[in-house]
């Protein structure tokens, strides 16, 4: 049992330190996600094993009342998902424009309803090969979604946890739509007030003072640029004009951090600087991606946003994600067709025969 036990602390320590190293070299990795998720298994399995060892009896009681909570938690959370993807579409309906993007929950919640539907009536319509072949790849795809999308979920959420020092050298503020195309929306004045709330913390700590670079374009229905609105909404809450930058050509997340690059890069030629970005605590993540794209030496602070807007807004972030790594993906269900592609070749071969 010592030998078990030690080996079970070893694995632990190793693949904690491991998460932690790639973490901390390079936090805008998706690989992240999955160190950290093989550490929290290690780590809880090598608790349970210590409880265990001990012999313990009112440490063994509560690590298994914890540990049924857990599980009580999950069953609910599963057993109820539509109920609570119905329920949340409904809150985004009522409080968001009512486009594609703010009805992710909806497609999702409408989307297992088939597949339901599939798993009760489709064994009575369809012979039992294809229904098997069609079930097998519908497993399988669902399992490889939710495993990428846990992981996705992980490293995000590391992410937003970082806390970078007060002695950063550039902020920048990614744009939004602008309301009635000119007003900042509750939205972008959020990432608006995370760099005003870090700067006036650098003064306060009596370090040099970053600039704020105001990034973002003017769309066709706007009457100004996202970056001229939110750089006189940075001026209104006493952030002087000096210290500001604008950014105004951009149009997506990845000219947000090329331009702000190209900006940075001419003010300190020798790329000796220290900078962070804004935006919402569920775009943090990929805005960090495009980042790494540009060039751009900067991770992110996550802003507020409201909680029945981040279902949706995550879920659209994970798709997004995804898509950028769609070759791999596709490889991945590819694969994993295989035993589907299996099932139907040999019911087709099984009616000739």
């Amino acid at each position: 049992m010592n030998d078990f036990v030690y080996v079970v602390l070893a694995m632990a320590a190793i693949t904690t330190l491991a998460a932690g190293i790639s973490l901390t070299i390079e936090p805008r990795r998706l690989i992240n996600g999955l160190l950290i998720n093989i550490a929290l298994a290690c780590d809880i399995f090598c608790g349970g094993t210590l409880v265990i060892a001990t012999g313990k009896n009112w440490l063994i009681y509560p690590a298994l009342a914890v540990f049924g909570v857990i599980v009580i938690l999950i069953v609910l959370f599963f057993a109820l998902h539509l109920v609570w993807l119905i329920w949340n579409a409904i809150i985004v309906w009522r409080k968001e424009s009512h486009s594609l993007a703010n009805m992710l929950t909806l497609l999702l919640a409408v989307a297992i309803v088939i597949v339901d539907v599939f798993g009760v009536f489709g064994q009575r319509f369809l012979p039992t090969f294809i229904y098997e072949a069609i079930s097998s790849m519908i497993a399988l795809g669902t399992a490889y979604l939710l495993f990428t999308l846990w992981n996705f979920l992980t490293v995000l959420v590391a992410y937003n946890l970082r806390r970078p020092l007060h002695n950063q050298d550039f902020l920048i503020v990614l744009g939004a739509g602008l309301i009635d195309g000119h007003k900042v929306s509750r939205l972008l004045g959020a990432r608006i007030d995370v760099a005003i709330a870090y700067y006036q913390k650098q003064r306060i700590k009596g370090r040099p003072l970053p600039r704020i670079i105001f990034s973002g374009g003017q769309g066709g229905d706007e009457q100004l640029s996202e970056g001229a609105a939110m750089r006189q909404y940075a001026l209104d809450h006493g952030i002087p004009e000096e210290a500001t930058l604008l950014e105004d050509r951009s149009r997506t997340t990845l000219e947000n951090m090329q331009f702000s690059a190209r900006i940075i890069n001419d003010l300190v030629p020798d790329g000796q600087y220290r900078a962070q970005f804004c935006t919402n605590n569920y775009h943090l993540f990929r805005a960090g991606l495009f980042a790494k794209e540009a060039g751009l030496n900067a991770n992110g602070m996550g802003a507020h946003t409201a909680f029945y807007f981040l279902p949706n807004a995550t879920i659209r972030e994970f798709a997004a994600v995804f898509l950028m790594n769609k070759r791999r993906h596709a490889i991945s269900l590819g694969i994993l067709s295989i035993p589907s592609l299996i099932i139907f070749i040999g019911g087709i071969v099984n009616l000739f025969h």
